[in-house]
């Protein structure tokens, strides 16, 4: 809908709403810029603390994407005129603790009645203005490496039907309380060839990689039997617990993506599950060595794919 609107022309824009980045960027002077973001979604999961926290980890994931360090944040709050307060200061901590591991400050919010619980936060982080990380940029022969595993929507499906089995919940509750910050600052932070770097959330993975290739004008070629996927998540497409969000992304994005033979539907339906709090995903010239720097501090990375010329199709899917 922001495309159809009149366009704002500021210089000092550095990335907008353009090729579908993860947040903008505003040049406030000439080694320092601002990183905004705004996330809020329903909850996930039945425990309102830990709800809290996938929320605050899902909203500062935008910032880390962008090679941002998170500075301010504000809460954004629905919660029903007749449910038990309890409930919401518990949501509030959870969230709390979060931007207090990330160094983050909340300076405030707003709340207003709804009859479905809403919670997230809009982030303000710092970045400088050469070293943003964005869609675009990403180049052939780039390796695309990502950190955590897919698999979140399906379980969290699972979840809200009663089905999920602890293992499976414990699997996610991990990934989406994990902050994208160690991986972050490890990328950040070396002298790494880094071309363009996104996290995959609502999208899923195919369609946010669909939109660094679309902005890099490029295309890649994913190793489906590499990407790595979460305990359950499998066993969750098998059982059709498919989040709305999935279909959605798959009837948006699939026309890109040609499959090899043996890439099977399960398999193809977890690439475009819906994420929350999901993983990096970076598009870098130095695959090996900042996988193994990754890993080393203690940050599951995994090369999942390359980036390829720009042909048809965009995505090749390979076993």
């Amino acid at each position: 809908m922001l495309g159809k609107l009149a366009r704002q022309h500021d210089p000092n824009v550095l990335v907008g709403f353009d090729h579908a980045d993860d947040a903008g960027v505003y040049l406030i002077a000439p080694d320092q810029a601002l990183v905004q973001t705004v996330d809020f979604f329903t909850p996930v999961v039945d425990d309102p603390y830990t709800f809290g926290q996938i929320a605050a980890t899902n909203s500062l994931s935008d910032v880390y994407a962008m090679g941002g360090k998170p500075l301010t944040a504000l809460a954004l709050v629905c919660f029903p005129d007749k449910a038990d307060l309890a409930i919401l200061e518990r949501i509030l901590a959870g969230g709390l603790s979060k931007m207090i591991e990330a160094g983050c400050t909340v300076i405030g919010g707003h709340s207003i009645r709804d009859e479905e619980t809403k919670f997230g936060y809009s982030v303000t982080g710092m970045v400088h203005p050469k070293k943003v990380l964005a869609n675009i940029g990403a180049k052939p022969g780039d390796s695309l490496l990502f950190t955590k595993s897919l698999g979140t929507g399906v379980i969290s499906t699972a979840i809200k039907k009663g089905k999920a089995d602890a293992e499976w919940i414990d699997a996610a509750v991990r990934s989406m309380t994990t902050l994208n910050k160690r991986a972050a600052e490890v990328i950040t932070g070396g002298e790494f060839h880094v071309n363009s770097m996104t996290d995959v959330t609502g999208f899923g993975l195919i369609g946010h990689l669909r939109e660094m290739l679309l902005a890099s004008e490029v295309s890649a070629s994913i190793f489906a039997g590499r990407v790595p996927l979460l305990a359950g998540a499998l066993e969750c497409v098998r059982a059709g617990h498919i989040p709305g969000g999935l279909n959605n992304n798959r009837d948006f994005a699939e026309c890109l993506v040609e499959y090899e033979e043996g890439v099977s539907d399960d398999l193809r339906a977890l690439l475009f599950d819906p994420q929350t709090a999901g993983g990096l995903l970076i598009s870098t010239a130095d695959g090996g060595t900042l996988a193994r720097a990754l890993n080393d501090a203690g940050v599951p990375v995994v090369k999942i794919g390359e980036v390829t010329a720009n042909s048809k199709p965009r995505i090749r899917v390979s076993r």
